[in-house]
């Protein structure tokens, strides 16, 4: 049995909030449950607690299905169930290798998999994960995975899970028509607990005009004065994105973009770039608005305008997470309208704009990552030892199957790469170069 105080205090969080405390208690019973929670409310250790508790820990077989609609969700899911520990927890998603997937499947025996709904579907069909002892279906963010066109294959993953006793919904948002695969959940515990009112309290809204149709040169000096905090400029098109983000870069911000188009590795790679600080604006699509844990973001910023209230919800929901406070700043050029600018208040320039300010953390790629048995401390060690870094000029450190990222003080990165230059980590020859955007 997990105790919750001891897992609490490996997750540094002093106790639960009152939503993941009902959910808790909800889901122990067994009950077929929908939480609605705002984004960055807990949700993600609201349902694994209680779900992880469940397992038998002396039973091989997977025993729950998580669905999640993206890797990087997945992956964030399995890092939390790693640290709460005692149970076997495996990602499953797409832009890997399936028969790496595989290989892991055979030598970790997950007893609960966490996975994008196509490649879930994809390893049942194989006999890869065999589900006659999954008796828990959770499905993360499942608005978002309709959104994104994943019926047919959740629909397909349920009919394989013909054992689940106990289905388990979450959103930040509600749905008015349930696809009928989820199951009957007319007699589900509906746990809602979001609370706009309170939300809105810790989230400044402005209303931003642009004089021109071209918001480029007005997000620029919304930027400036903004300093160093950190902001995500949202958009609606991939194309638009990566012409933001050069242009921001070419005015000297430390800028890196996001959207589903992306490679895997360019996408983590730039994701950290962002959550190490070591690029303090992100240029995205809707796809960050909803999934990802991003720590400390300050303002959500609308270059061009949600599709919806829903899609607004969610992009703001990226800032003020827990107890926080953030700010939302909503960009409307000479002939765009938005219902509820009129409650926002108006935002104005500076008389004397501040320079733009560079990131504290610069960024390194270095070519070797778990699979070649490399730690988070062997790459601090080698950092500190040859390149006489101090223990403060190393940050984040993320290590991947084959590659890692860790960030170094943006001051020290050119001495840093010439005292490490042919040396070798952990007596491996690898490549360790800036990961520029």
């Amino acid at each position: 049995m997990l105790l919750i105080q001891e897992i609490l205090n490996k997750l540094g969080i002093e106790q639960l909030n009152e939503m993941q405390l009902q959910a808790h208690k909800t889901i122990r019973t067994g009950s077929n449950t929908l939480i609605l929670s705002p984004t960055g409310s807990g949700k993600t250790l609201a349902y694994l607690l209680p779900v992880l508790e469940k397992i038998n820990p002396s039973d091989a077989r997977v025993q729950a299905v998580i669905l999640v609609p993206s890797r990087e969700l997945a992956l964030q899911t399995h890092q939390v169930a790693a640290r709460i520990g005692g149970v076997r927890t495996l990602p499953l998603y797409g832009g890997r290798s399936a028969m790496e997937d595989h290989r892991d499947i055979k030598a970790k025996q997950p007893q609960v998999v966490i996975a994008t709904p196509g490649r879930m579907l994809d390893h049942l069909t194989k006999g890869n994960v065999v589900a006659d002892a999954v008796m828990t279906l959770v499905i993360d963010e499942f608005d978002k995975s309709l959104e994104l066109g994943f019926h047919d294959e959740m629909k397909a993953v349920a009919d394989f899970l013909t054992h689940v006793r106990q289905r388990i919904l979450l959103s930040a948002t509600d749905s008015d028509d349930l696809p009928g695969f989820i199951g009957d959940m007319r007699n589900a515990q509906r746990l809602d607990y979001r609370d706009k009112q309170q939300a809105s309290q810790r989230i400044w809204e402005y209303v931003v005009q642009s004089p021109v149709k071209d918001k480029l040169e007005t997000l620029g000096v919304l930027l400036r004065s903004l300093g160093s905090r950190r902001s995500i400029v949202f958009l609606g098109f991939r194309e638009s994105v990566e012409r933001v983000e050069n242009y921001l870069a070419r005015m000297g911000f430390g800028v890196t973009s996001f959207h589903g188009g992306m490679e895997q590795k360019i996408r983590e790679r730039n994701l950290f770039r962002f959550v190490s600080g070591s690029a303090n604006i992100l240029v995205s699509t809707d796809l960050a608005s909803r999934g990802l844990d991003i720590p400390a973001v300050d303002n959500a910023i609308h270059y061009h305008l949600p599709m919806n209230a829903e899609t607004y919800t969610h992009r703001i929901g990226r800032t003020a997470r827990w107890d926080a406070e953030g700010a939302s700043y909503l960009i409307l050029g000479p002939e765009e309208q938005w219902d509820g600018t009129e409650e926002m208040t108006r935002w104005e320039a500076p008389e004397k704009l501040p320079m733009v300010e560079q990131p504290v953390w610069e960024t390194l790629y270095i070519g070797r990552g778990k699979r070649d048995k490399l730690s988070r401390g062997d790459v601090a060690g080698f950092l500190m030892r040859v390149a006489g870094l101090e223990k403060q000029d190393v940050g984040q450190i993320t290590l991947h199957d084959h590659h890692a990222f860790v960030a170094i003080t943006r001051t020290r990165v050119s001495e840093t790469l010439a005292r490490i230059r042919n040396q070798k980590i952990k007596g491996m020859k690898t490549i360790i170069e800036r990961a520029m955007y």
